[in-house]
């Protein structure tokens, strides 16, 4: 029997969520980003008006304000993210018990088993949509299709709130014509790559000759054909075949290339504030470790990583690490495109010994979370 995938995708989620908290914000032009309070940080995400105005995802506050003089900048609560998305996916839920997230507001739901039920994958779509909307006042849109890859395509063919089908008689027509960057993976090396060997829309990857596509890319290659040409045999994991949180990480692709340190700073700083407010919420215990990613602006990548000087839910001791990590290691023999930052080996602090534990370090750790807990608060 011929699988029925959805992917659902929550519209401007961010962006939506804290208009929830502000309402007067829904009609205007606005942002989320990082560090609102010290105007250093970078917009994380913005509504529709915002984005029809150029702010992208990656510029500075500075940055969006030239171009949007009347944008509101809102900072980010990724406790409410959580929380309403643990709303939204409960309703995923009572359409079939494999629903697999992907990122915080996507999702893709297996719904093969429950068509007798509730009728035709676009039917339960379109049902999903409308109790989001009413109960919520969120949008989703909806890939439907018979795999995961097309699926999570036909979900970003139409937004806001749309339902798009892709099926085995319309994929050519749909998918081929968009461009390659859009599907699952691939990521600016290889597409850089495609490019440079005339391949530019999903379509041309599929028509592509395999034998070259293989040993031009290597096995990665064989498998973005597959993509390509509707061969997506991979399952949608419920809930508890999914890995437990092991790391907490956050990175952007920059609006435009870093080409001094303090424009590393900047990103570094906003990132660090994520990660930490993300440790926090999920109630993971300390984190031990630290890596930094670096995208240059030649498309090279690295990662480099480090144990942090003490276990530390604290966004300066990821800063401080992050930054340190970044001056050992990049040379500026090129901009910068994009950064990440991750912590892991998380550490609960019952395990960890009296003498590791200042009462200095206690005092910040006190003032980070009571800080985190007003702006719940007054948001």
């Amino acid at each position: 029997m011929e699988r029925t995938i959805l992917h659902v995708d929550l519209n401007n989620f961010f962006a939506s969520v804290e208009c929830k908290y502000r309402p007067e914000l829904k009609d205007g032009y606005m942002a989320v980003c990082g560090s609102v309070e010290d105007r250093h940080g970078i917009v994380l995400a913005k509504n529709q008006k915002a984005k029809n105005m150029g702010v992208k995802t990656g510029m500075t506050i500075k940055e969006a304000e030239s171009l949007c003089p009347n944008i509101v900048f809102v900072e980010a609560h990724h406790d409410r993210y959580i929380e309403w998305s643990k709303k939204v996916k409960k309703i995923y839920s009572e359409y079939s018990d494999r629903v697999e997230s992907f990122g915080i507001d996507e999702s893709w739901i297996d719904v093969t088993s429950s068509l007798k039920l509730f009728g035709s994958g676009k039917t339960i779509a379109d049902e999903i949509r409308k109790r989001v909307r009413e109960e919520f006042d969120l949008t989703v849109s909806v890939g439907v299709s018979f795999n995961k890859v097309f699926a999570k395509l036909g979900s970003d063919i139409k937004k806001p709130d749309a339902t798009t089908v892709i099926t085995r008689l319309n994929y050519k027509t749909l998918v081929w014509k968009m461009p390659v960057s859009d599907l699952l993976f691939v990521g600016r090396a290889t597409l850089s790559k495609l490019k440079r060997v005339g391949i530019n829309t999903i379509g041309d990857l599929a028509q592509a000759d395999l034998e070259y596509i293989t040993k031009y890319l290597g096995k990665w290659g064989e498998v973005l054909w597959g993509y390509a040409n509707g061969n997506d045999e991979t399952p949608v994991l419920k809930e508890t075949e999914s890995e437990e949180i092991k790391s907490v990480g956050n990175s952007i692709t920059c609006y435009r290339d870093l080409t001094d340190e303090e424009d590393v700073k900047i990103m570094f700083s906003s990132l660090c504030d994520s990660v930490s407010e993300r440790v926090r919420s999920y109630g993971l215990g300390k984190a031990s470790g630290i890596s930094i990613s670096i995208r240059d602006g030649s498309l090279n990548w690295f990662t480099r990583q480090a144990k942090l000087d003490r276990p530390s839910v604290l966004s300066d001791d990821f800063f401080h690490k992050a930054m340190q990590l970044f001056r050992l290691n990049f040379r500026w023999e090129s901009s910068i495109r994009s950064l990440g930052v991750s912590v892991f080996d998380f550490v609960d602090k019952e395990q960890l010994s009296l003498s590791t534990e200042s009462e200095e370090y206690e005092k910040k750790i006190k003032t980070a979370t009571n800080r985190w807990q007003f702006k719940k608060q007054v948001w």
